[in-house]
Formats: C-alpha cells, structure tokens, sequence
C-alpha cells in the first residue's frame, strides 16, 4: 500500500476532525485547508526540488470562524519536525527579553532568533496583531529577518493585512510592513457568516463574564465578588520594572484608568501581565472624552488585549457605557465600542 502523501495526511486530518466534533466545514475553511495540503507536500519536498521556501500563509477574519483550529490542526497533521507554533505576543514577549539581555553593539535582534529559532522551517504565530508604533517597528524588522532566513510563516489574526496598525497618525509608517506581507505571504480570508464561537454553548466566553457597572457601589461588587477601591497600593512586577496597583490577589488585578491609562504604560506591559493574570478590573474609569489622546489610545490596547485573550474584565464608571464612551471618537474606538457592549451592563437608574 503506498503511503499517503503529507497533503492527503493533512486533508485526512481535518476531514475525521471535522466529523469527530460534528463541525461542518464552510467554503473558506475548506479552501484554507487545502492549502494547508498544498503547503504540507512543499514542505516535505526533498531538498533538492525546492529551491526556495514556500510562500508564507496570513490567515484573517473576525473572531469564532475557526482560525485557530484551522492552525492548530495543520499543525497536529504536518509530519514535519521542524515546526513551532505560539502565540504571537508570547513570542514577541519573550524576543522582547532576549533581545535585552543581548551585549551592547551587536545586532541584538539576529542574535536573539538565531537562539528561538534554532532547526525551525515553519513558524505559526496565532492571534498576529498590532497594537502601537514601537512595536510596529520591531515587527517590520522581524518580518523581514524571518524571510530572510526562509523561515516559512503562517499567521491568524483579526485584521487583513491593510487593518493592521488603523490609527492614522502611524498607519502610514507600517505601510511597508504590510506591502512586505502582501508581497511574502498568500492572503486567505476566512469570514465565513457563521459565528462559531458565538454559537457554542459548551462554556461562557470568558471576555463576556466580565462586567461594566455604573456607579459601582458595595454592593454592586460584593455581588461580583469584586474588591473595593482603596487608597492603599502595591508593586505588581511587569517585565524589568513594576507598576502601581490597587490589588492584585485571587486571581483578580485591580488598578485605576488613571494610573494604568494615563500613566506611562504600553502594550507590551498588559500582554505580560495577561500571562499571570486572567481576571482584570480597572476602577475609576472617566467619561473618555475627558480622557488624553494618549490615555484613550491605551484604553483601547488594553481591552483589545484582553479581549484577544479572552480575559475577564470588569469596568467600573460613574455613568452608563454609552455615557462614558460619547464624543470621544478616535481611530479603533468603534472596534472598542463593540466588544464592551458583550460586557454584562450592571447600573442603578
């Protein structure tokens, strides 16, 4: 009997998963798939005729159309040893940290992937966004570093390539990060109408189990098991510094919007913090419009973090949702918008 060749191996895969879990593939899971396929037998290619490495995958499309079980099960069918597969902020965390600890007046970023990147031909990030304009940075550079070496890529995010970085003062600066991609990498959508995540009624979401309560009161929090808002601080550890909260216990890290969002904070901060901490509550949160531009931009990062994560966030206001969001329109604040009105609405009046 001849053995099956890895495309066969990898659409195998998916067909008796698919049937396993009762799923029915929609028309772009399928024809992700069979990319997949495709990919597998370039992959395992004998040396000699594959001159080149093949084109890298960007997968994009909204939350719960199966972009992570389409990676995950190309991963799991890929009888491919060199392979690796993470999240992407835990990735770019832990190059972060490397590259640190790097000696001055070398090439800290070459030095740091030779080290994480050791024997792999695939790498997988999962849940590929961008936040801010120094990480936007690193990340052109990681791109590039990436091709360069032939390191084939497959990502998923959210976003299409062009919707990375929106906020208009730096999307231009990304512009070639994104040409990179659409040059590099074969964009498919998958955007199919179907919900899945949504649908599922096996386990709540995580995200939705928090709240947004107005004004907050003893009760309110008693009710939710929530701590009070105290005067009292303590040092929470975030990377190489620490930063002021109001608790951090059970589980449960509680600051204030002033000194997380208006105090010199960054994405990087709440994705290493995301790691340790699963359950999220920021007191005293203003009418935005009150809010800096740069106070306002973190609070998006924040809940854009959180949500990617699928954390539990509590929100504590004097005033209803609507209230504290109006007239304070900046770029992705609608995204924002969106994703907090999946938050249990909890108010007096």
């Amino acid at each position: 009997m001849t053995a099956a060749s890895p495309a066969q191996q990898v659409l195998e895969h998916f067909a008796d998963l698919a049937r396993t879990r009762g799923y029915t593939l929609d028309s772009a899971q399928q024809a992700a798939i069979e990319r997949f396929a495709i990919l597998a037998d370039e992959l395992l290619r004998p040396r000699l005729f594959r001159p080149k490495a093949p084109r890298s995958l960007y997968l994009w499309g909204p939350v719960g159309r199966g972009k992570s079980f389409l990676l995950d099960g190309f991963f799991a069918a890929l009888p491919f040893a060199e392979k690796r597969r993470v999240h992407f902020h835990a990735f770019f965390c832990d190059l972060h940290e490397r590259m640190f600890r790097q000696p001055a007046g070398g090439d800290a970023l070459a030095a740091s992937l030779d080290d994480l990147l050791e024997g792999c031909r695939l790498l997988c990030f999962d849940e590929f966004h961008v936040h801010d304009i120094g990480d936007a940075m690193l990340i052109t550079r990681l791109f590039k570093a990436l091709f360069s070496r032939g390191v084939v890529l497959i990502t998923t995010s959210n976003y299409p390539p062009e919707g990375l970085l929106p906020n208009p003062l730096y999307h231009e600066r990304f512009l070639p990060a994104i040409q990179l991609i659409e040059t590099r990498m074969d964009i498919l959508s998958v955007a199919g109408p179907q919900d899945y995540r949504s649908a599922s009624s096996v386990e709540p979401d995580p995200f939705g189990v928090g709240a947004y309560l107005w004004p907050g009161s003893p009760d309110q929090r008693r009710a939710l098991g929530l701590p009070p808002m105290v005067e009292t601080r303590v040092e929470v550890a975030v990377g190489h510094r620490h930063l002021p909260a109001i608790s951090a216990a059970d589980g449960l890290l509680q600051f204030s919007f002033a000194e997380l969002c208006e105090g010199p904070t960054a994405v990087l901060d709440y994705l290493t913090l995301s790691e340790t901490w699963h359950r999220w509550l920021l007191d005293e949160v203003p009418p935005l419009r009150e809010a800096s531009p740069a106070a306002r931009q973190r609070f998006i990062n924040l809940v854009d973090v959180l949500y990617d994560r699928r954390l539990a966030l509590f929100l504590v206001s004097a005033a209803p949702l609507d209230e504290t969001l109006a007239d304070s329109e900046i770029a992705d604040m609608s995204r924002t918008r969106s994703r907090l009105s999946q938050l249990r609405q909890i108010g007096t009046g």
